[in-house]
């Protein structure tokens, strides 16, 4: 699958979730994760659909993934913070809350120059 196909897929998943069809999101997600493993964008939308349905251990699941593709990201490192502080582990919430703050002053920064 090319690199636009896949965005369709989440941008399709996307509106799929919005329009309260959860499960036929997470199946698009499914095929462009599996078509493209190292594509960060279905990782992170997985992890933030699995959130909204309180599905958390696989929203940490696809998180992660998403982390090893893009560790430098604001958003996936949000996104774990989010998830860890509702499972109850409020030193990794913390951790990952901290890591994202870092990266919105860095992109505050480089747009300031």
């Amino acid at each position: 699958m090319s690199p636009e196909e896949i965005q369709a897929l989440v941008d399709d998943a996307t509106f799929d979730y919005t329009m309260g069809d959860a499960d036929g999101a997470v199946a698009k997600l499914r095929r462009a994760t599996e078509a493209a493993p190292d594509a960060f964008e279905p990782w992170h939308a997985l992890a933030e659909i699995h959130f909204g349905r309180r599905e958390f251990d696989a929203a940490l699941s696809a998180a992660e993934r998403g982390l090893q593709l893009r560790p430098d990201d604001l958003f996936i490192n949000t996104t774990l913070s989010r998830i860890w502080m509702e499972k109850g582990d409020k030193a990794a919430a913390e951790k990952y809350g901290a890591k994202a703050k870092i990266l919105s002053w860095k992109e505050q920064l480089r747009e300031q120059s």
